[in-house]
């Protein structure tokens, strides 16, 4: 019988090679999956099932996880505020995560023999997908022929070509990967140290001018309407957060981060979406949260992004962070007023039933209302002790 194998397939030059490969050299009865977290549409998907067939798979299947990826992973990405090295949302690292986990049940689901991807040796994608096929199906032989035959495009193509397989592989300038919550862009300037992308690299241009009012409505944590304007589902919230703050080309960005695999990455990003969710989300935070609360959400959010950064979305101490994350949101609920002009915002301010701001205790700089001027002077006094106990000894 041959060997049934289930192939992580975007379409792209790579999986397109593992694709055909496994099925005329290796015999493999080949089934491909796209795991889609929000970067497909229905017209990009049923053209990736057409190229998968004419591959030689017997099956393709797309996996649609937008839901899944929103509910246990971008809805605690929010609760922590979390921006990788203070910059970059964990969009496409995120992403490759829960492909994972969708394809390997899958695989598990008919009964598969194999797994398979098309990551190469450089990155920290095959980190994520072996690690997790590993840990859910310890039992199951991963397959990696472009990592493993060291190929190169050009090799990629000829084979393809060579077996009857016509296609338009031309390389791009950059190489782009669109999702849900946010776009990476990497090539040319990325790979240097020096120089930042140019405007044209970015999927998305700059289509306006002045300025524009922009109103975000929070529940609990999560984003539940835009303009003023209600959402169901978060996932329509995101995409018209993303598609108004686009127009102003606002959200690009470089990171420059440490890798799972030990080097120095570099990568632009466009996430307007992520960026002005997140933001307006921290100074509504910032309103109703205590001081200790910021404080420990800012230390578990660093974490929780890394962790999911370096696929380890599995290790039980993740289900802890977001459990705290969670309890922190009870009370992070209002409205968020922005100002968005071309490549910058202005968060304005809020409004919560929860405001700490208002409050019978005083109004900072005007007036104390709890307190008399001799409880701060003894306060202070007391305050002060231990560092008048360092100095005078000193």
């Amino acid at each position: 019988m041959k060997k049934k194998v289930v192939l992580a397939f975007s379409g792209g030059l790579d999986t397109s090679f593992c694709a055909m490969y496994l099925s005329r050299e290796e015999d493999c009865e080949v089934y491909t999956a796209l795991a889609n977290t929000g970067g497909f549409g229905e017209a990009e998907c049923r053209a990736i099932e057409e190229r998968s067939l004419r591959l030689g798979a017997v099956k393709h299947v797309t996996l649609n996880i937008e839901q899944e990826y929103y509910e246990k992973s971008i809805r605690y990405m929010v609760f922590g505020n979390v921006l990788r090295n203070g910059t970059y949302p964990v969009s496409v690292s995120s992403e490759r995560i829960f492909q994972a986990l969708a394809i390997i049940r899958y695989a598990t689901e008919i009964g598969a023999d194999a797994v398979a991807h098309g990551s190469t040796g450089a990155g920290n994608d095959q980190v994520r997908f072996d690690l997790t096929f590993d840990v859910l199906a310890p039992g199951m032989e991963i397959i990696t022929p472009t990592r493993d035959m060291k190929l190169s495009r050009e090799y990629e193509i000829n084979y393809l070509k060579e077996h009857g397989y016509a296609a338009d592989f031309v390389k791009m300038e950059y190489s782009i990967n669109k999702g849900l919550w946010g776009t990476s862009v990497g090539g040319k300037e990325t790979l240097s140290s020096d120089r930042t992308l140019p405007d044209a690299a970015y999927p998305s241009q700059l289509d306006a001018e002045g300025s524009e009012t922009l109103t975000l409505d929070f529940t609990e944590g999560e984003i539940c309407g835009v303009n003023g304007t209600a959402y169901d589902n978060p996932c329509d919230a995101i995409r018209r957060v993303e598609a108004l703050g686009s127009r102003w080309a606002i959200g690009r960005d470089m990171h420059v981060g440490d890798t799972i695999i030990g080097i120095k990455g570099r990568v632009g990003f466009e996430a307007a979406g992520p960026m002005l969710i997140i933001n307006a989300h921290k100074l509504l935070e910032k309103h109703t949260l205590t001081k200790w609360q910021q404080y420990w959400k800012d230390q578990i959010g660093t974490w929780y992004g890394m962790f999911l950064h370096e696929a380890q979305y599995l290790e039980p101490v993740m289900r802890d962070m977001e459990a705290f994350l969670q309890s922190t949101q009870q009370r992070v609920t209002g409205r968020v007023f922005l100002t968005l002009r071309p490549r910058n915002y202005t968060l304005v301010g809020i409004e919560s039933p929860y405001d700490l701001m208002k409050s019978d205790f005083g109004v900072y700089g005007e007036e104390q209302k709890a307190w008399t001027a001799d409880d701060v002077k003894g306060f202070t006094r007391i305050l002060g002790n231990q560092m008048k106990t360092y100095y005078s000894i000193k």
